[in-house]
Parts: C-alpha cells; sequence; structure tokens
C-alpha cells in the first residue's frame, strides 16, 4: 500500500504499520483511514510473499527475503524523518530486526498483540515458548513442498481457526475478507541461520523507545504470553485494549487508533 499523503500539519506523523503472518496491508484499512482522516501519514506494507506483494511464499529463502520490503521503506525513508513503527502478531520480529537497522529512523516501535522478541528473548526461542504454550490444532494446513519426508515448508489456518482463534469479536465481514486474502505462512527450519537474522543488540535495538499494547481477549497469542514477554523484555510503557481479540485492528479500530495517536505524542 502506498504512503497516504495529507497536507502538512504541526502534529502530523508519520505511521508504517506492519502486518501479521499470512495478512497483508489491507488487514489495516480501518487504522489506517482514521489515522489519516486524524491527519497523519500512513503506510501500510506487504512483506514478502503477503498481500499483493509478488513473490510467492516457496521463493522466500528466509526470513530476510520476508522482511525486506520493510527494509527497502527504512532504508530510502529522507535523512532526518523518524516514524511510529506497528507491528502486530508476527509483524513485531519485522520490527524488532528493523529497529536494529533502522534505530535513528524511528520515534517509538509499538507492538500491537505481538510477538516482541529483544536481546536476552531471541525470536527463535520466543517461537519455541508460543509453540509450547500453543493449543494442539488440528485444523492447521500445511504444505510440503520438499517432500513427504521432509519438514513442512509453509501453512495456512483453516476458516474454522480463525473464527475461534484470530477474529471471535471481530465483525464477520473482516473475517470474510480474511478467507479471500489470507496467503500462506512460510516456515524456517534453519534455526543457526533465523538466529543469526533476527538478532537485535542493546545498543542499537535498546535505544528505540517500545510501547506494548496487550489484547485481554486474545486467543492467538493469549494475554498470559503477552505479560509473560512484557516481563522477559520490559518495553517502556504498557497499554491495554479491553474486549480486542487478536485482531485488534478489526475489533477495537478506535481504540488502537487512540492509543497510537497518544504514542505518537509521548515520544515525538
Amino acid at each position: 500500500m502506498e504512503k497516504m499523503k495529507n497536507s502538512p500539519e504541526k502534529d502530523q506523523r508519520h505511521f508504517v504499520l506492519v502486518h501479521g503472518a499470512g495478512h497483508g496491508a489491507w488487514c489495516w484499512y480501518k487504522v489506517a483511514a482514521l489515522l489519516q482522516s486524524a491527519g497523519h501519514a500512513v503506510t501500510a506494507l506487504d512483506l514478502g510473499a503477503s498481500g499483493i506483494h509478488p513473490k510467492q511464499v516457496g521463493e522466500l529463502r528466509s526470513i530476510m527475503d520476508y522482511v525486506e520490503p520493510l527494509f527497502e521503506f527504512m532504508g530510502a525513508l529522507p535523512s532526518g524523518e523518524r516514524v511510529v513503527l506497528v507491528g502486530h502478531s508476527m509483524g513485531g520480529a519485522a520490527v524488532a530486526m528493523a529497529m536494529e537497522r533502522f534505530p535513528e529512523k524511528i520515534a517509538v516501535a509499538v507492538f500491537a498483540a505481538a510477538m516482541m522478541p529483544g536481546p536476552d528473548l531471541s525470536y527463535v526461542d520466543l517461537s519455541k515458548e508460543y509453540a509450547r504454550r500453543k493449543d494442539s490444532d488440528k485444523n492447521t494446513k500445511y504444505t510440503f513442498n520438499d517432500g513427504p519426508d521432509k519438514p513442512p515448508t509453509s501453512f495456512m489456518s483453516s476458516y474454522d481457526r480463525l473464527k475461534s482463534k484470530l477474529y471471535q469479536l471481530s465483525p464477520p465481514e473482516d473475517l470474510m475478507l480474511a478467507c479471500y486474502l489470507l496467503r500462506p505462512i512460510r516456515l524456517y527450519h534453519d534455526e543457526s541461520v533465523l538466529r543469526e537474522q533476527t538478532a537485535v543488540t542493546k545498543e542499537r535495538y535498546g535505544s528505540v523507545p517500545r510501547v506494548y499494547i496487550v489484547s485481554d481477549q486474545d486467543y492467538a497469542i493469549p494475554e498470559e504470553m503477552q505479560r509473560w514477554m512484557i516481563k522477559e523484555n520490559l518495553p517502556d510503557e504498557v497499554k491495554v485494549i479491553s474486549g480486542s481479540d487478536h485482531m485488534v485492528m478489526f475489533s477495537k479500530p478506535l481504540d488502537l487508533c487512540s492509543h497510537l495517536q497518544e504514542i505518537a505524542k509521548s515520544y515525538f
């Protein structure tokens, strides 16, 4: 999605919105419209093989290919411009990686019901903890492009999982939109490469203010795990959206937009 341009205003901020696994820029349409109506600039990005990005999931060789569109965008920002970088769900990993590489271009990073790795809490270890806590789900559909005797290469959530775990409090039309637009999620099995590519440091990642937004009715990344991440990787501030499922941008767009504007005002 292209940057939505507005006439310059004193309090205008630039919000960069990063979607979660399987989703795309499209999932931000409500929040993007609200932020733009409030006079802000908004960029919602499609990560690799997501949304309308031209790559197919099988073309993603590593997580670096997945986050490449975000890195290209951040690298092209004019010198001196700083953004509010917002990540949802797995988009939190992409945000963390961008914080490590472009700390001077980020005024504040926001993790909304998101994975939040850090210098002492690696993305790999975070993923393992998530898998340990996750309920077994027979409705997840795996693809084995390397052969049936090899680990799965990608997966997609079924309608039943979306309805019961991610979108249970969201409008039904947004669930239906997701059913039409979701794309497969790449799985990366080389742990050493994944650790290296997602590693962040206290010097760079740690120099960017962080805010975590908790969704208290999230069944995909339950509040218990969100609180655990907060405890293990303490952010500068924690906010809570009550009555929100995992897809906070659909179930509580007004609350999320309000929090994002408050955060932008506080950290610029």
